[in-house]
């Protein structure tokens, strides 16, 4: 039996020719679909997808640790979920770096969580971003920072952050689940997408692709990372392969950029190339961002 719902469902999605994420939109209108997703993968460890950077979770009897907040509602959202099995504190919330789409839903963890961890460069920089776009009074900052390495224990977890040098900003902490052997990267992985280049959070290419070629020798083969983003069609989470895949394109960037450089080629000019010799599988809109990253750094040397 076709009822009044499901009419105007198969009417609004299939006569208006909707997208993907539009059909997904009007079915959260109608009630069928939750706007976001959890995955648990192993040890009581979980990612949470919804809009913004990955958000990584940590939920036990004796604890509950977030990793990222993307934005207040999604932040909620997530909250709400965890609150379904526990109604203890948050025991810990930990920024991966600063940018809004990881921090902005902070503020939706005030007065409910323990304390807030991030490396002092992330710290510094939202609280800049936050005073120059006069937004202070919607941020929940960290309590407590490091340099180089921190850990700590959240029930039966153990929970390592460290930092290697600039990447991505010149703040992005990689984050251990040690017992459940998980590394949430933040946004020091792009997974098959063009990346943001954060030059006005201290930005670095070269040595980005140092950071993962650390993070690729201390944690081993069976180590899960979640990612901060990923292109449509693949997954937020993977192996020490796409953590080398993703070295390789910001390496090829480099390339790319400097053998244009010395051949005479303008700025303008350098924005036109299309495609990255050697990492095809990166591909779509956003590719000026890299380029132009790239040249900037490049043409300072």
């Amino acid at each position: 039996m076709i009822t009044r719902r499901n009419f105007l469902r198969n009417s609004l999605l299939t006569g208006a020719g909707l997208s993907l994420s539009n059909a997904q939109l009007f079915a959260q209108l109608l009630g069928q679909e939750k706007p976001y997703k959890m995955t648990l993968l192993r040890n009581n460890v979980g990612y949470f997808t919804e809009r913004g950077g990955t958000i990584g979770y940590f939920i036990d009897e004796e604890g509950i640790a977030v990793v990222d907040t993307q934005f207040p509602e999604q932040s909620q959202h997530l909250i709400e979920e965890i609150q379904k099995q526990s109604l203890r504190k948050f025991d810990l919330l930990i920024n991966t770096h600063h940018h809004g789409d990881h921090t902005s839903g902070n503020i939706a963890y005030k007065g409910i969580v323990n304390n807030v961890v991030a490396h002092e460069n992330s710290k510094r920089n939202q609280m800049r971003v936050a005073e120059e776009n006069k937004r202070a009074d919607s941020q929940l900052y960290p309590e407590t920072t490091f340099s180089k390495e921190w850990s700590g224990k959240v029930g039966k977890e153990t929970i390592s952050l460290k930092y290697f040098g600039a990447a991505h900003t010149d703040g992005d902490a990689l984050v251990h689940f040690e017992n459940a052997n998980i590394v949430h990267t933040g946004d020091l992985v792009f997974n098959r997408r063009y990346p943001y280049i954060d030059k006005s959070a201290g930005a670095n290419i070269k040595s980005w692709i140092q950071v993962l070629e650390n993070a690729q020798k201390i944690y081993d083969n069976d180590t899960m990372f979640i990612f901060g983003h990923s292109d449509n069609g693949f997954d937020v989470i993977g192996k020490k392969s796409d953590i080398n895949a993703f070295q390789n394109y910001l390496s090829r960037l480099l390339d790319t950029v400097d053998v244009a450089i010395k051949s005479g080629k303008s700025e303008e000019e350098v924005m036109k190339i299309t495609e990255i010799i050697g990492a095809e599988e990166w591909k779509g809109d956003g590719i000026s961002r890299s380029l132009s990253a790239a040249y900037t750094e490049l043409s300072k040397e």
